[in-house]
Formats: structure tokens, sequence, C-alpha cells
């Protein structure tokens, strides 16, 4: 298995970051990506990724929630400076949040432009944040299509109309947690999405599948999310695993 989403650097995991790795590597899970917030975290990212050479890779983008007006345009100088002197799997994680603040969507919607100018150039897939931004957040890519444009609608809980859009653009759906809740939603029309545009994702330590539901989520749960999905697609667990790997190893070109 593959968690193509989990933040391992956070500092809920510092009491106990390596037994937390352990149980995700016990229970079969080979890789694991994380997407970059801001400078606060980069430097922490990326010294975990030196720690686990080829089971750890480092995405580099600005998270929308940390595209603030004084420090968004040098937050993006900074991340640029990282991309121009190593290579990396993704822009990510990038894109648009109005749960939180509203009234930096101008900014937002700038440095999202910004950050997938720079993956059509060095030819990465991006890594999305929608939240309530559906809308705006196609606009944006709508308005940006490139044939190089592609990428991940990192935990995916739109409904199969937006699940349709985004495959349109050549992305696929990073499936975590959501998809365990009674009131996710998503698990009422996910069969009609093919397995070939499905990846597996934890966003730990947040959104934990059932029956962790409100504890912190960590990548050993992922195997829940596949589990979920053997309910969902009527095959067995090996597929979901079998499909789901070979699309994140396609996706970031590993």
């Amino acid at each position: 298995m593959i968690d193509t989403h989990t933040h391992l650097y956070s500092e809920q995991f510092d009491e106990d970051r390596t037994e937390m790795i352990q149980r995700a590597l016990d229970k079969g899970v080979e890789k694991f990506f994380l997407p970059a917030i801001d400078s606060e975290t980069h430097q922490k990212m990326l010294l975990l990724e030196t720690e686990y050479p080829g089971k750890i890779f480092s995405m580099m983008g600005l998270h929308p929630c940390s595209v603030q007006p004084e420090t968004w345009e040098n937050e993006l100088r900074i991340a640029r400076n990282y991309l121009d002197q190593r290579d990396f799997v993704a822009i990510g994680e990038i894109g648009i949040d109005l749960y939180w603040d509203k009234s930096t969507l101008d900014i937002q919607v700038k440095a999202f432009e910004h950050q997938i100018d720079w993956a059509i150039e060095k030819d990465l897939p991006i890594v999305i944040h929608t939240r309530e931004s559906f809308d705006e957040t196609f606009e944006v890519l709508e308005r940006k299509k490139h044939p190089k444009l592609r990428g991940i609608f990192h935990c995916f809980s739109g409904n199969l109309e937006q699940a349709q859009h985004a495959i349109d653009l050549n992305f696929i759906l990073g499936i975590g947690g959501v998809v365990t809740f009674k009131n996710g939603k998503i698990d009422q029309f996910l069969n009609e999405i093919p397995l070939d545009k499905i990846v597996l994702e934890t966003d730990s330590p947040y959104l934990a599948p059932v029956p962790f539901r409100g504890k912190r989520n960590e990548s050993s749960y992922v195997e829940l999310v596949a589990g979920k999905l053997v309910d969902i697609y009527k095959t067995d667990f090996s597929e979901i695993d079998r499909i789901t790997t070979e699309n994140a190893l396609k996706l970031f070109g590993i």
C-alpha cells in the first residue's frame, strides 16, 4: 500500500514518530508521500525523507491556509528556491480553502496559479487541497488547462459530478478516512469511479477513519481505507492494493 498524503513530520507525532512509521511499514505501507505546508515545517519534512530513503518522498508548495497577506509572497520565494535546488515528486499541497478564511481568496488564487505554473514548467503533478471551494478550484484549473497539468484532488469529499469534473481535467482522487464516515457520502457513488482514478491516503494526523474517527490519524490506518474500498468495489484487498499502488507510482513517477 501507499499513503499518498501524510504529514509524518507533524508535531503530533513527536513522541512516537519512529514507532508510528514502523506500525505502517508492518501493515504493508511501502511508501509515504509528504505534502509541504510552509517554511515552518520544510526542514523537518526534508530531514525525515533522508532518514527513510526510498520510502518517504517530499512534495514542495504552499498550503492555502498559509497564504497570508504579509507572508505569502516570501513563502512562495522560499518554496521556489527549494524547487530549483533539488527534485521533488509533486507541487503540493496547494489550492483553495474557504472554510477557515474567505477574505484571502484573491491571494489564495494567485498563489495557486503561480504554483500551477511551476508544475507545468517542471512537469510535476500537483496535489490539490480544496475545502468549500470546488467551484473556485475548477475555475482556476479550467483557466490553466495544459497537457502537463495533472495530479490528485487530495481528501476528495465532493459529489459524483465534481469527481467526474476532476477526472475530466486529468486528475485522480485521493480517498482517505472520509470514505468510512456515515455522513461522508462519497461511499454512495465511488463505485461509479474507475479504480484506476483513485489513490489511497490518510492525511495523518487528521481525519482518522472509523473506528478511530476523532482521534489522531496515522499512516497504518490506510489499511482501513483500503478495506472500505473492498466493500464499495466488491473486490478483494489485493486488487485494491495493486491498482491504487500502481496509480500512485505512475502519477509520482517513481
